[in-house]
């Protein structure tokens, strides 16, 4: 993917953003989003599975740590916002979803950033006057 930047003026660029890269991703592919609440993160993610051939509704999994969802390639969710360190993340067994064929996308990923592969996908999201800025590296 490189490093890009990608300005969004609406949900629905978000969403067609994130289709564009699910269309194209490759399975054991690790993206890592860090960015405030409510900066597009999840939007970005329904986009990433419609890419993906998912069409089940994609919330944000931030109750019960992950969501799963069956398409061209399986995507697992992560939202690690109350999570409180990489111990518990290692104590629940995820790290091993990182070896699969899949594809892994974590909204929350600093508080287990010791432990991402190097080949992690970073994005990150911001509000800016236009809308949205994702910086991808």
């Amino acid at each position: 993917m490189g490093r890009r930047i990608a300005i969004l003026s609406s949900s629905e660029e978000m969403v067609e953003f994130g289709k564009n890269i699910g269309s194209q991703i490759l399975p054991g592919t690790i993206l890592a989003l860090t960015g405030d609440l409510g900066a597009g993160k999840t939007t970005f993610v329904q986009g990433l599975a419609l890419g993906l051939d998912i069409h089940d509704p994609i919330q944000s999994p931030t109750f019960v740590y992950l969501n799963s969802y069956a398409g061209k390639y399986p995507l697992f969710h992560f939202d690690l916002y109350r999570l409180k360190g990489q111990d518990d993340f290692l104590a629940l067994g995820f790290d091993e979803f990182f070896m699969s064929n899949s594809i892994c996308v974590i909204e929350w990923p600093e508080r287990i950033a010791t432990l991402l592969p190097k080949e992690t996908k970073h994005l990150s999201f911001e509000y800016i006057e236009q809308g949205r800025k994702v910086v991808i590296s």
